[in-house]
């Protein structure tokens, strides 16, 4: 995490500079400016969190110049591999962005199927009180 941490917290000054370059060379042009301005801040969150990340989490192998491959090896999570939610996910987005063309009912239509497919895809391995 040192090395992501150190990349992103290393990229703000970059953006800083290019938002300011930008900004002059354009004649304070507000979008694009604001959107560099925006990014640099992005860029410092990202970093800020994986810096405080470090400090929290035991190294990973990756974090490890010695490491070999192996010690990456193993589970790494959690996934379902029948599910059929994320298909359901990628037709809610496809209606949602037709509806960008087509007309902005549509985006409301897509958004909530895609509500109702998130909350499926989240809830699937659920034994709980809302199992299914």
């Amino acid at each position: 995490m040192k090395t992501e941490s150190r990349t992103f917290l290393y990229m703000t000054p970059w953006f800083l500079l290019v938002a300011v370059v930008y900004a002059l060379w354009s004649g304070f042009e507000p979008v694009g400016s604001l959107a560099l301005l925006l990014t640099a801040g992005l860029s410092l969150m990202i970093g800020a969190y994986f810096a405080a990340l470090v400090r929290r989490i035991d190294a990973r192998p990756e974090d490890d110049p010695n490491g070999d491959i192996e010690q990456g090896a193993g589970d790494q999570g959690v996934f379902s591999p029948w599910s059929w939610w994320p298909l359901a996910i990628a037709a809610a987005a496809a209606v949602v962005f037709l509806g960008l063309a087509v007309g902005w009912w549509l985006v409301y239509v897509g958004s909530a199927l895609g509500m109702l497919a998130l909350v499926g895809w989240v809830f699937e391995f659920s034994r709980g009180q809302h199992a299914h």
